[in-house]
């Protein structure tokens, strides 16, 4: 099943996605994740809707997984500006990203030069908490899972770096993460081999494979979830694979215009342009 969020006469509504048509539902896709039941009422054509991101209700800010996909921390060696780890971690690295930077699948990703210079692709898999729980076996994580969706980690390396190299700050800027186009519950993934890619301006820049991740689903939700609460509605990014930006020579970063694609087989795709906005104050 596939649940997108949409507005209609100005009231936020989920809706069942099946085909080129969108059923919608009497609650949000942020319910539903929390349990409440799927009760679909009047059939429109996805042509007379906008897909907005499909989750609004955040928890707490949104959990991401770094270094996930070996081919990545080994691009990236020697071009950390100093804040290269000793070696490979051992278990998985856990960062987050506010959730005012989420976007839906066709917004514009803001873009402010004054702020940073270094505008980066990270084409993701992002994962939907459905169960609460706490120190979660590997063996029975996947049961905590939701569904999918497509995501892209739109960093601000040289803010990243500025930092002590952490990385909340750099990957924090309002409107900077496009999520979506829907949420996959996970009855209808094969969460062995999913397909994840980007392209800029319709050159592929990233193409890899979720078996090439160092540490799989469950294994994130066992490590995050040890001592620590996970529940229904939050969201866990796991990673992206090689072929960003600040790796490559010479080194390739977002600018105004734009358009950014990134796509996973079987949960759908996002298409957002990089449009200049100000970020300043308001």
């Amino acid at each position: 099943m596939r649940l997108a969020s949409v507005t209609v006469d100005g009231v936020r509504r989920g809706g069942v996605v099946d085909g080129d048509s969108i059923a919608l539902l009497t609650c949000t896709v942020d319910d539903v994740v929390r349990g409440a039941q799927v009760e679909t009422r009047e059939v429109l054509p996805l042509t007379e809707v906008r897909l907005e991101s499909p989750l609004h209700r955040f928890n707490r800010d949104v959990l991401c997984t770094g270094w996930n996909y070996w081919d990545h921390f080994a691009e990236s060696a020697g071009k950390r500006e100093g804040q290269d780890p000793v070696e490979r971690p051992l278990r998985p690295t856990f960062f987050t990203k506010g959730p005012d930077t989420v976007i839906g699948p066709s917004d514009p990703i803001a873009y402010d030069p004054s702020l940073s210079q270094k505008w980066d692709y990270e084409a993701e898999i992002a994962m939907v908490i459905g169960r609460d729980g706490r120190s979660i076996p590997e063996e029975k994580a996947l049961d905590h899972v939701f569904g999918f969706l497509v995501a892209n980690d739109v960093s601000q390396r040289d803010l990243q770096r500025a930092h002590g190299g952490q990385w909340l700050k750099g990957k924090s800027l309002d409107a900077t993460m496009p999520l979506g186009p829907w949420v996959t519950t996970i009855d209808s993934v094969d969460v062995t081999d999913l397909r994840v890619q980007c392209e800029v301006n319709g050159v592929l820049l990233q193409d890899a494979s979720s078996a090439q991740m160092a540490f799989s689903f469950a294994r994130i939700i066992a490590e995050l979830s040890h001592g620590m609460t996970l529940r229904a509605g939050d969201v866990i990014l796991t990673g992206t694979p090689s072929g960003v930006g600040n790796a490559r020579e010479p080194q390739l970063f977002l600018r105004a215009g734009d358009v950014v694609v990134t796509r996973v087989s079987g949960l759908g795709e996002l298409r957002n342009t990089v449009t200049p906005t100000d970020l300043g104050g308001r």
